[in-house]
Formats: C-alpha cells, sequence, structure tokens
C-alpha cells in the first residue's frame, strides 16, 4: 500500500499502441485514487499491490515473451510480491480460453477492449471525461499519440485485423485535445502512431485526412516535433508528404513497412502494391523531403521466397539505402490468411541465415550514413543522463525513441539539468548504431 491507496502496476509488452492503451488505463486508476508505480522499478522493492500486464500476441517470440512476463507474475504472486495479477491486451484477446487453462492463477483474462470489465474488477468505474487523459509512461518530454485503432488490411502474415478488429480513425477533436494535454504536461515531442497511419480518416471523413491531422498537431503550443510512423506504402497520401517538406516541426523522418521488393512475394503478402511501384513510391519520398530519413522493416523467409527473391531484396536494400531498416523472421500465425493457405516452406535455419545476411549489409549502409554526418552541427532533445559514464543520451530529428539508436553527447556539465530540452550539438564520431557528440554555442 501506498500511504491509504492500493499501488498499481502495468507492465506493457510489444508496440508502442499497447503502450498508448496502458497509460490511458493508469489515467483511470490514478484518477480512482491508485498509485501508480513505475514499470522500470525493481519489483521486489516496489511490491505493488496490483500488477496487470498489458500482452502481445503479434508473432511468435513477442507471444512467447508474454507468456514469460505472465509467468514472472504468476511467481511474484506466489511469493507475496503482489497480491492481484491481472492479463490483458492482444494476447489474452487471441487466446483467453487457452491462457486460462494453463496458467488459472491469473486473477483474471481482457482482450483489448476490455477495458470496462477491467477497470470493474478493480471497483473502479469507466470515467468517459478522462477518454484523451494518459499518464505517461514515456519520458515526460515525449509521447506517443494513437490516431486510430485496428486495421483494414488484409496482409497474408498479420493477425492485427483478428485481434484489433476493423480500422477505426479517433476524431480529430479529440485527438488535439489529447495532445494539447500532452503539451500541457511537458511533452514537446509527439511520435504518430497506428497500425496504418496513412489510412486514417477514410471511415469518419470519407477521405484520408492524416495531412490535416498532422497540420493541425503542428500548430499545437509547445509540440516541437512530431514525427510519423507505422505508414502503409500502398496509395500513400502525396499530401502528408508536401506538408512535410515545407513543416519546420514535421520531422523529416518516416516509418514506412515496405516488408519486400519481389513481385511473387508481395503478391503472397498480398500487400496490394509491387515492386516496381514501391521503387517508385521511395524515389518520391526522396525528391519531395530532401534529406528525409526513412525506417523500414523487411520480412525474409515468407512463403514464396526463394534464393531468387532474397537476392533482389538485397540487391534493393544495396541500392536504395535505407537509413534505418530492421527485419524479422516469417513465423505462421493463427487464423491468418497464410496459416491457411500457404505452405511455410522455408526452414527456420535458411530464415535465420537470410536474415543475418540482410541485416549485416544494412549495418554498413546505417554505419555510412552515421559517418557523413560527422562535423555536422544538429539540434537534439536530451533523453536521459548517465551520471556513472557522465554522458546525456540525445536524438536528432532523424532518431526515433526505443527503435533508433541514440546521440551520446560528452561533456555537458549538469547533465541532469538539460534532460527534456533541445540542444545543439556537433557530431564528432559514429558507429552503426550509435553518434557521438559535444555540444556547441548557439552562436557556433
Amino acid at each position: 500500500m501506498s500511504g491509504n491507496r492500493t499501488k498499481v502496476r502495468v507492465v506493457t509488452m510489444g508496440c508502442s499502441k499497447n503502450r498508448v492503451d496502458s497509460e490511458h488505463l493508469l489515467a483511470q486508476l490514478e484518477s480512482a485514487g491508485f498509485a501508480v508505480s513505475r514499470e522500470e522499478d525493481d519489483l521486489e522493492s516496489d511490491r505493488p499491490d496490483i500488477l496487470i500486464i498489458n500482452t502481445c500476441g503479434f508473432i511468435h517470440d513477442a507471444k512467447q515473451e508474454s507468456v514469460n512476463a505472465i509467468l514472472e507474475g504468476v511467481d511474484a504472486k506466489e511469493r507475496g510480491v503482489i497480491r492481484k495479477l491481472y492479463v490483458t491486451g492482444c494476447l489474452s484477446q487471441r487466446y483467453p480460453q487457452e491462457l486460462k487453462k494453463e496458467i488459472p492463477q491469473v486473477d483474471g483474462y481482457f482482450g483489448t477492449g476490455d477495458t470496462d470489465a477491467l477497470l470493474d474488477a478493480l471497483s473502479v468505474p469507466f470515467d468517459s471525461s478522462l477518454d484523451t487523459a494518459r499518464c505517461l509512461t514515456t519520458p515526460g518530454h515525449y509521447a506517443y499519440l494513437k490516431i486510430s485503432e485496428g486495421c483494414d488490411r488484409k496482409c497474408s502474415y498479420c493477425a492485427i485485423p483478428l485481434i484489433r478488429g476493423p480500422h477505426v480513425s479517433r476524431p480529430v477533436g479529440k485527438l488535439i485535445e489529447e495532445a494539447a494535454g500532452l503539451a500541457a504536461k511537458g511533452v514537446r515531442e509527439l511520435i504518430v502512431v497506428a497500425q496504418d497511419t496513412t489510412y486514417y480518416g477514410l471511415d469518419l471523413y470519407g477521405s484520408r485526412k492524416l495531412a490535416g491531422l498532422l497540420d493541425s498537431l503542428s500548430g499545437i503550443d509547445g509540440i516541437d516535433w512530431i514525427r510519423l510512423h507505422y505508414s502503409y506504402p500502398a496509395s500513400f497520401p502525396d499530401d502528408v508528404l508536401e506538408l512535410m517538406s515545407g513543416s519546420d516541426r514535421i520531422c523529416r523522418y518516416l516509418d514506412i513497412p515496405l516488408q519486400h521488393i519481389s513481385d511473387n512475394v508481395l503478391r503472397a503478402m498480398r500487400r496490394s502494391i509491387d515492386g516496381n511501384a514501391t521503387r517508385k513510391l521511395v524515389e518520391k519520398i526522396r525528391r519531395t523531403v530532401p534529406g528525409i530519413v526513412l525506417r523500414t522493416t523487411m520480412m525474409v523467409g515468407h512463403p514464396g521466397e526463394g534464393r531468387t527473391e532474397f537476392m533482389e531484396l538485397l540487391d534493393f536494400v544495396r541500392e536504395y539505402r535505407f537509413e534505418r531498416l530492421g527485419a524479422f523472421t516469417y513465423s505462421e500465425e493463427d487464423g491468418t490468411w497464410g496459416q491457411r493457405n500457404l505452405a511455410d516452406t522455408v526452414s527456420p535455419r535458411t530464415k535465420q541465415r537470410r536474415y543475418d545476411r540482410l541485416m549485416e549489409l544494412q549495418a554498413a549502409i546505417s554505419l555510412a550514413y552515421d559517418e557523413s554526418r560527422i562535423g555536422t552541427v544538429e539540434q537534439v532533445i536530451i533523453d536521459s543522463y548517465c551520471p556513472e559514464e557522465q554522458v546525456c543520451y540525445a536524438r536528432s530529428a532523424f532518431e526515433s525513441p526505443e527503435v533508433d539508436g541514440n546521440v551520446i553527447v560528452r561533456n555537458i556539465p549538469d547533465g541532469a539539468a538539460v534532460v527534456g530540452t533541445f540542444i545543439k550539438v556537433r557530431i564528432t564520431g559514429a558507429d552503426e548504431y550509435d553518434l557521438y557528440a559535444e555540444p556547441v554555442d548557439d552562436e557556433q
């Protein structure tokens, strides 16, 4: 107990969209009088009364990580570290009966749309006046803004539409209200997220409204950077690029998962775009927004990917030189189109070998890009200070939190005092993940 208040901790697994859900849940609990425990604190010493695990159910590795977190929670409960354990999110949405059978020690399982029921289990009535309130679990100077729920795409490998349902946009007014509330708390950077941000507005307004939303967000006092994640390549809205090219608040950074370049694989993935259109889109993005940093994601080992298709993927990555690139191997997911209709013919060993080769190529590309920035003066936001190393961990407009590397800044006399602020630095060194920098005076 914290005084007379029940202490609750929410552990979030998986993506930033899950994190936003957790923060909305915590706002309801905090308003009802609960004391919120920080996720990063040691569980043994913090000893919250209630532990809630917000799970991920996207791919095999993420599901296993969530199961492990639940089992750790069960162990903590059996040892008296916590009193109650609840599980919510994507995994319990997909496998509620299986989880109840295999891990019955959990006090309650809830799906992605069961916030009211979870709150009811905690004797907390849902307060609709708090629908834009957030209890931030990120550092106070940046936050994710989830603009829609679900997805209408039919990608062969993806279970998100089965878990989260069809695409549902949040009204512009609610998003502006939420973003303004975040800015009032000290948030300086918004990372706009959804399963597919480019689809925003089609269901509510009859046309894509992402550009208009970004333009409105950029007018909020206190928000200096707006960053766009998870953009689908098919039918990409050109007006977003035009807005980005002329804005000093919208970062020249785009997270656009392309998944592959081979026509055969893209067709098997049901991506609604072919290799030629993908190449033209990347070229148009770079032409319209000079200096943009592109983060993409590729999948290896999808059914239909033979050696020829994989070599085409390597050639594409080698030619187009994405500044940031992540990858994962294909795994069959229950209920997906691919699981029902495609044979998983690529061996785990081959998948891993292809993954390693792709990431080895990307490491060299990332290193060359980072080294090209040595000597430049850039504005960065300070994320944290490490007193042991006496360095600040920062990011420029070209690095997104959690998925990209850091700008490691040395020689700041009082690093703790500048966390959450913008400063200018000169890049002095680089590796394939991080950059190294020294602060500079504004006059320099």
